[in-house]
């Protein structure tokens, strides 16, 4: 492939590409094959997009909520003219299977319109009457808050950017986005289009390292939100470096979620189908995929045994295959990380039964492929099943009561989902409402379950605010009261400050 051939993701503020210095981006799939370049932004392009996006601020911000709609719903028409290739391209940088791909690439239109759809909720809801004490008159309001930053990840790079972007946007906000280095080039495409059809300087794109790029913009002075999606240690240390400037934070982050297979649940192929995409969709690698199953001890041999025998069915190769259920983690540290931990847990004793088929058993080694595995007999507190795995392998415990299920599921410090799986609706929501996580689901966990609607966001380390919906458009607004009375004279203190105004005319 000839550098001419290369997709690119270049530094792009004011509708303007800025000359810097670029980094490869290599297909997980074959990593001898560079996909295409990315910029190497640094502290530089980071002020002069936040200074483009201050400069378009006023201008944005005082445009009616529906003004801002009819823009995005024009960049998200041009979007969607684009979404195979998008999908194609998140593919070749992240590894993902096709069919995973194209449900990223259609997050960007989705969205767009999701959240100009709100226009008039927004409208209605941004200027509300308080009441008063005494006679006059009072007012809060929402009004746009910034520059925003946003710093998206690589596991879902077009979709979960666009879930920040989006609320920003028809909050009246301009956004200055970081992409993840590891797959940047479908989502800067995107963000060009989404440029192209906004004024100039409302949304620019500083692709670079997270330690150059992700640091300057989180302690930018002039940025009022930070908007994260990532690990906790990686939101750890945007929030220190976002502490200085008292920014706003809203930060998605890591989750390691409990499902919860009650002694009634109903394990029939349906179900079990649910289970093993809930666990293993886009290769492990979604922030709440399952990462631990706690079965009644009744049904733990049946659950196990049917939960393998439909996970062996997996056939992982080259997401560009279309017979790949899933294709290679998207990077070099994960893949490391991964078989580490699986080669850790064997030895510490556990069952790890590793099932699927290699598509290319050949090409197996120029990828970073990685087969299912299904540990039993892992201890409760092993690494494998209290840290976020974040790749195909799932540890299946068992438990005796529900009393022992909440608290085993509760045992984390994460805290972003999790589900129950039962026959009795009411039992499993009561258990539900004792679940200390951001989503709880019941008979479905999994990418899909959880609608744009609905507030999503985590416990505990799992994050902070919430992303989808009015919430987020919000959380994006400050909120400012207005009063004025009728009288001031008779609001509390006034006597003293009259004896004040006596004293100088004696």
């Amino acid at each position: 492939m000839t550098t001419e051939q290369l997709h690119r993701a270049p530094v792009l503020v004011g509708g303007e590409e800025l000359p810097t210095a670029y980094a490869p981006v290599l297909n997980p799939a074959r990593i001898s094959e560079t996909v295409g370049e990315h910029a190497l932004g640094g502290a530089r392009e980071v002020d002069l997009a936040v200074s483009a996006a201050v400069a378009a601020f006023p201008a944005w911000a005082t445009l009616a909520v529906g003004e801002r709609a009819a823009y995005l719903l024009k960049a998200a028409d041009s979007i969607e003219a684009e979404l195979d290739d998008l999908a194609v391209l998140i593919t070749r940088e992240t590894g993902k299977a096709l069919h995973d791909s194209r449900g990223d690439a259609v997050g960007a239109p989705k969205l767009l319109r999701q959240f100009a759809a709100l226009a008039d909720v927004i409208a209605a809801a941004s200027e509300r009457p308080a009441a008063l004490p005494r006679p006059g008159r009072a007012v809060t309001r929402y009004v746009p808050m910034g520059p925003v930053g946003v710093i998206a990840p690589w596991n879902t790079p077009v979709y979960l950017a666009f879930n920040s972007i989006a609320p920003a946007l028809i909050a009246g906000d301009t956004v200055v986005v970081k992409p993840p280095e590891e797959a940047p080039l479908a989502l800067s495409q995107a963000l060009a289009l989404l440029a192209d059809a906004l004024p100039p300087g409302v949304v620019s794109n500083v692709p670079g390292l997270g330690t150059e790029a992700g640091a300057a913009l989180s302690a930018h002075p002039a940025i009022r939100r930070m908007i994260f999606t990532g690990s906790v240690a990686t939101g750890t240390a945007v929030m220190q470096a976002a502490a200085p400037t008292l920014k706003s934070l809203t930060m998605e982050l890591g989750g390691n979620d409990a499902a919860l297979v009650l002694h009634d649940a109903e394990i029939d192929d349906v179900m079990v189908r649910e289970m093993v995409a809930g666990v293993f969709g886009a290769s492990g690698q979604i922030c709440y995929n399952i990462k631990r199953i706690y079965v009644h001890s009744s049904r733990f041999p049946e659950f196990t045994a049917r939960f393998t025998e439909l996970a062996s069915r997996i056939r992982v190769g080259d997401g560009m295959d279309i017979r790949s259920t899933f294709g290679p983690v998207t990077t070099r540290a994960q893949y490391d990380r991964v078989l580490a931990l699986r080669e850790e847990t064997a030895a510490s004793g556990a069952k790890v039964t590793t099932v699927g088929e290699r598509l290319d058993p050949d090409g197996w080694e120029d990828g970073y492929f990685i087969l299912p595995s299904v540990v039993t007999g892992a201890a409760p507190d092993s690494r494998v099943v209290a840290e976020e795995q974040f790749g195909p392998i799932i540890p299946i415990l068992p438990f005796d009561d529900e009393e022992e299920a909440v608290r085993l599921a509760n045992a984390t410090e994460y805290g972003l989902a999790a589900s129950v799986w039962s026959a009795d609706s009411d039992r499993a929501w009561a258990l539900a409402r004792r679940l200390e996580a951001g989503s709880v689901f019941v008979n479905v966990h999994r990418v899909g379950a959880s609608p744009a609607s609905v507030p999503f966001g985590g416990f505990k380390h799992s994050g902070i605010g919430r992303t989808h919906g009015l919430e987020s458009v919000f959380d994006c607004m400050e909120l400012q009261a207005v009063v004025e009375y009728e009288d001031p004279s008779l609001l509390p203190g006034t006597d003293h400050w009259n004896a004040l105004l006596e004293a100088r005319d004696v």
